[in-house]
């Protein structure tokens, strides 16, 4: 163990570039495309299996290790491993801090976690100290002080962490993606993008009626309700805003040639929830009493170093079909999510619509062409199928992920910035520059060639 972590601080030291170009590898030993990645679970809740099922898929894994404070979860995941033949891993979750026993494992290559936003840093910190690559499930940090923790710990290991923003991977999605990077909508000027879900079966849960009518959250509650709602309780901001910024974030070159300068935010009125506790539980029930900081509405508007806007919506506490919310929009055109419309000048119709469809297709990302079959059933639509994929490639050849710790910070910066800028009365918030400067030379990556 010693030795591999005197390895990746020397080898970090000698090769400080490797940010600059992320096909560069300082790894030794599982260098090979072929080779097997020993591979651990910190977290195996709901979100946790997802990946534990996609893993188990895979002929060039072995899962050495899994961690849960739950022991009902630590059961259904250690099922579905025997089932699927895999050899029993290591079991640990007698305490929180249990899974740093996990970490000291020289069996250990990699490791997913899936846990409480709470955990995300700490937990993540540790792995790298360990030595582990790293994949964190969003959003990466709460605080930017956190943010900080994660790419002051990458630079100082060496170690990388990915973090796991599936919607990178939306078949939609990366085919606007190779668009942009065809230059179809010209110039980039203007983005809109979001986390717009209606969560509030989500945020209560008892566990006896799981869609609909559950009023509880808390100890009393179940899976996320037991501490996701809790954020909603003494948090206002964007808490949740990966989804939409990280796709966007690749569009615009983000820590790589540009970067996000500032932000203002905005918040409604917070009723959605309480609401739903009086509907489904009655005005006298004790949550009816809570209340609620965060507003039902955050609008955030951010400006990047190259002149685009991107505004960002958060809406999960009231009634409302899913969207993203994608907006794209260069001087040449632009395409929008909803509505599934796209428009390009001097190929549509003057001031008419196109439907996408024809275009989305024509301009299918190259990861999609390839292994759209094996991503079928693998969750949310087949991304979490490519997110899982370009982790354990990026593993087991240790080198840099297509999403890394300075996206994990950047993208999850918009939370504290924007609860700051709430509480300002919409004062606008700086954004820590992650890179210390290295945007400026930093290569856009290569979604076609570099990302598995």
């Amino acid at each position: 163990m010693n030795s591999r972590r005197d390895f990746i601080r020397k080898a970090a030291i000698a090769g400080a570039g490797i940010s600059v170009a992320p096909h560069i590898s300082f790894g030794q030993g599982r260098g090979q495309r072929d080779s097997t990645l020993r591979l651990a679970f910190i977290g195996v809740g709901l979100r946790g299996t997802n990946h534990l099922n996609n893993a188990l898929q895979r002929k060039d894994l072995e899962i050495t290790a899994i961690c849960d404070v739950d022991p009902e979860r630590i059961d259904i995941a250690l099922k579905k491993i025997s089932d699927a033949g895999f050899r029993k891993p290591k079991v640990f979750g007698d305490s929180e801090y249990d899974y740093r026993n996990l970490l000291e494992l020289d069996e250990v290559d990699a490791v997913v976690i899936a846990t409480p936003w709470l955990w995300h840093t700490r937990m993540a910190v540790d792995a790298m100290k360990a030595g582990k690559y790293t994949g964190l499930e969003v959003s990466a940090a709460n605080t930017l002080e956190e943010c900080w923790d994660l790419v002051n710990t990458h630079e100082e290991t060496g170690s990388h962490l990915m973090i796991l923003e599936n919607v990178n991977y939306r078949r939609d999605v990366l085919a606007v993606l190779n668009m942009v990077k065809q230059n179809v909508f010209g110039e980039l000027v203007h983005f809109r993008c979001g986390y717009q879900h209606d969560l509030r079966e989500v945020k209560f849960n008892d566990g006896k009626q799981p869609y609909g009518g559950g009023v509880e959250f808390g100890d009393k509650a179940i899976s996320e309700a037991k501490w996701r709602t809790w954020h909603s309780v003494k948090r206002n901001g964007d808490m949740y805003p990966t989804h939409g910024v990280g796709p966007i974030a690749a569009m615009s070159d983000i820590n790589r040639g540009n970067r996000f300068v500032s932000l203002t935010s905005h918040a409604t009125k917070g009723i959605g929830l309480h609401n739903y506790v009086v509907q489904h539980g009655g005005k006298d029930h004790p949550n009816a009493k809570v209340k609620f900081k965060q507003g039902d509405v955050i609008t955030t508007t951010i400006e990047t170093a190259n002149g685009e806007t991107i505004i960002v919506t958060h809406d999960c506490n009231l009634p409302r079909p899913y969207s993203l919310g994608f907006r794209v929009q260069g001087a040449n055109g632009l395409w929008e999510n909803d509505g599934d419309r796209i428009y390009i000048e001097g190929k549509s119709e003057p001031h008419r619509w196109d439907a996408d469809k024809e275009w989305l297709e024509k301009y299918d990302h190259p990861l999609w062409q390839k292994y759209g079959e094996h991503a079928t059933g693998a969750g949310h639509g087949g991304m979490d199928f490519f997110v899982l994929n370009a982790f354990v490639e990026s593993a087991k050849q240790n080198i840099a992920p297509p999403m890394d710790a300075y996206d994990a910070a950047a993208w999850s910066a918009v939370t504290p910035l924007s609860e700051a800028s709430i509480e300002n009365n919409g004062e606008p918030q700086d954004f820590p520059d992650f890179t210390r400067g290295l945007w400026i030379k930093r290569n856009p990556y290569n979604w076609i060639k570099d990302t598995y």
